[in-house]
């Protein structure tokens, strides 16, 4: 294991040899094995046995607008527990800061999908300006956006992807160029003005739970 996991079984969790983990890599399925310790602080697994095989999650992209961090950090744990597949930050113009700590994100997600005992790891894409996102997102997939006070249906399994902007909602010229894009449609949360974390939590579970 990397340094980084062999310190957190060793030093956070405290670890003794002849533990029993389960471990997944996002390739090949789910194992469990026994903790040995090979030189100092170097964690190994022993005995490895599969005990689930490896499923493809198709879950959808989540492109939100930055917040501040600790509201950032909470979707992404979240989001990765809704099976979202990829997180790609947005900088609007309204966003409250300009960057992540896309390391740190990454490091929450990892522990987000141990937690949930999924078999993967949301991709946590850089931040990037709403039209650079919006090139980003997969050819041939519907996007759908969540627009403040839109009339419209909310998002639901059809759809790849869920666009949310920042407290305050999008400028007008931001929204020009949503509208003007072919694949994404414009969906509601319902009549209430929803924190731009709240938002971006409830459309992605409607997408994804069913």
């Amino acid at each position: 294991m990397d340094a980084a996991r062999s310190h957190y079984l060793l030093t956070v969790l405290r670890r003794e040899p002849g533990a029993m983990l389960r471990l997944f890599n996002g390739r090949d399925g789910e194992f469990v094995g026994t903790l040995a310790i090979a030189g100092k602080q170097q964690a190994v697994a022993r005995q490895l046995r599969l005990v689930r095989a490896q499923a493809a999650e198709d879950g959808p992209w989540l492109l939100f607008s930055l917040l501040k961090r600790d509201a950032v950090e909470l979707v992404v744990q979240k989001a990765t527990e809704l099976g979202a597949a990829a997180l790609l930050p947005v900088v609007a113009e309204r966003s409250n800061t300009r960057q992540a700590n896309t390391g740190r994100l990454t490091a929450i997600a990892r522990e987000a999908a141990e937690q949930c005992e999924r078999l993967t790891v949301p991709e946590v894409h850089q931040a990037r300006p709403l039209a650079a996102a919006l090139a980003a997102f997969p050819a041939g997939k519907r996007l759908a956006a969540a627009v403040e006070r839109a009339a419209g249906p909310p998002p639901g399994a059809g759809d790849h992807g869920l666009l949310v902007g920042p407290e305050g909602g999008f400028t007008e010229g931001e929204l020009d160029v949503i509208r003007a894009a072919p694949f994404i449609r414009g969906v509601s949360l319902g009549s209430r003005i929803l924190r731009a974390e709240t938002a971006s939590l409830a459309g992605l579970a409607l997408i994804t739970i069913r």
